[in-house]
């Protein structure tokens, strides 16, 4: 599960690096200290911070290229606060190792929900009308950069974060830059100031190297690719869309980690804290997610079948993080009927607008609404009956995570490369050969990984996949209607509940 947050966390960098110029620590750490258990040992947070800023180093060079090719990046009147920032970076990180964890961790949520305020009560951070060019660097224009550089240096290098919104707010209130243009330089300058701080936190603490390499290559990777993404589409948009986007999530995010770092110090019935906590964590994921899906959309142009699936995937993930967010399957249970209640008027309300039609992409009138009740409703029933009943959670995550990246592989590989319909009495005319094979692929290692990975012996793991993965394959090709959300993950269910007991 570790691994998933750390994706998620990494994705959290487009709305940090790439879309505001924030570091992107300000939502990547925050994640990865309250929601990864192996961050909270005495020095979690300074190895969440370090990787944080290695995934700023490449996340913040290739958005510096997409606002320098924008001829948004202007170093004429900020190359004082750069040298002042990167000299100080390395000394803050020193102090961060011995101040510890609980201050840092606990400064890093305040940080991140307070900068989301901000950003809500001021998008546009740009004074009216002003022009960096026309600002002249003078000894009062020096003294400000000194003054804001220094403290910045030393407070990026301290926690990892804070030092892009701080640049934000003195290239646009001191110095007149516009928003796009603060960015792309701030952005510019963190890539030095990552670089340095990530070499101080692993020279002092060579474990976030020796012991963490492959959160590392996760983080960096993931975060690289989302920052590029995000950089692209806020060089498309106005400034105040921007401000108000990031502060939203901001907002929600640190006020959600907030929440889910002291919650235990809350009276309140345990069943109420659990939803509560599976709630937050929910709300995390969905930010991130749905975010980044439409600002992939935006970017890269994404359509029809392949639109569908992406958000497809968003919606099976839903089931498997508050799956494995929960400690008792009511809990789960209850959010899933909820779900359906909170999301399924607000669907019917926006569904004859403009927006919906070209997000959604419906083959027929109401099919996400009828999709949503299938999905969130069947997986109450699963939920209920293998894990409440039955107390096998594990079924349920298998049997959920092979029908969702199953029928997705069907589905794309069906579209584009289905050749050769099936010609089954019962089978649906629509379905492919070439599609049930990947759905057959996808799903026995779906379930033989899941299955492995929660403890299961191959000698029994392995059986499971291979029946589940066939009847699976058979069901999904002679489902019609949209209804195999329905029968996959029952048919598996069963097969993998019966073989695992």
């Amino acid at each position: 599960m570790e691994y998933f947050w750390y994706i998620v966390a990494a994705l959290g960098a487009w709305v940090g690096t790439g879309l505001a110029g924030l570091s992107a620590a300000t939502v990547m750490v925050p994640i990865l200290i309250v929601l990864c258990p192996s961050f909270g040992g005495e020095y979690g947070a300074y190895q969440a911070t370090a990787i944080a800023l290695a995934s700023d180093i490449l996340g913040s060079a290739v958005s510096s290229s997409v606002y320098a090719k924008n001829k948004h990046i202007d170093l004429k009147h900020g190359w004082v606060m750069m040298a002042c920032i990167i000299s100080l970076s390395a000394v803050g990180s020193y102090a961060a190792y011995l101040v510890g964890n609980v201050v840092l961790g606990g400064f890093t949520l305040l940080l991140t929900f307070c900068i989301g305020i901000r950003f809500l009560i001021k998008p546009d951070t740009s004074k009216s009308g002003a022009d960096a060019s026309n600002v002249r660097l003078g000894w009062k224009e020096i003294l400000i950069s000194l003054f804001f550089g220094l403290t910045i240096g030393f407070g990026t290098g301290f926690v990892g974060t804070g030092g892009g919104m701080m640049m934000l707010v003195v290239f646009t209130a001191f110095l007149g830059y516009d928003l796009k243009t603060a960015v792309g330089t701030s952005t510019f300058i963190m890539t030095f100031t990552a670089l340095i701080g990530f070499v101080s936190h692993s020279l002092i603490h060579p474990a976030i190297i020796l012991e963490r390499w492959d959160v590392l290559l996760i983080c960096i990777v993931t975060a690289t690719a989302a920052s590029l993404i995000s950089a692209q589409f806020a060089n498309r948009v106005n400034s105040k869309t921007v401000g108000r986007v990031t502060g939203v999530i901001l907002t929600v995010l640190g006020a959600a980690m907030i929440y889910l770092n002291y919650f235990q110090d809350v009276v309140l019935p345990p069943l109420v804290l659990e939803l509560l906590h599976t709630l937050a964590v929910l709300v995390v994921f969905l930010l991130i997610a749905v975010c980044a899906a439409l600002c992939g959309f935006e970017f890269l142009h994404i359509d029809g079948e392949v639109r569908r699936k992406v958000l497809h995937t968003i919606a099976f993930l839903i089931v498997l993080v508050i799956l494995l967010a929960s400690e008792h399957w009511y809990v789960p249970a209850l959010l899933s009927i909820l779900f359906i209640a909170v999301v399924y008027p607000v669907l019917k309300l926006f569904e004859a607008k403009q927006f919906y039609a070209s997000l959604f992409q419906e083959r027929t009138a109401g099919e996400v609404r009828k999709s949503l009740v299938l999905l969130f409703g069947t997986a109450a029933v699963l939920i209920t009956l293998f894990w409440g009943v039955l107390d096998s959670e594990l079924t349920v995550l298998s049997a959920v995570l092979a029908w969702g990246l199953g029928d997705e592989a069907a589905a794309l590989v069906g579209k584009r490369y289905g050749r050769h319909k099936i010609g089954w009495r019962f089978a649906d005319s629509h379905k492919s050969y070439e599609g049930s094979g990947a759905m057959l692929c996808v799903s026995f290692l779906a379930v033989l990984l899941s299955l492995t990975v929660g403890g299961v012996p191959l000698s029994t793991a392995l059986p499971a996949a291979i029946i589940g993965a066939a009847a699976a394959t058979v069901t999904e090709a002679v489902t019609k209607k949209g209804y195999d959300t329905v029968t996959v993950p029952c048919v598996l269910a069963v097969i993998i509940g019966v073989i695992l007991r």
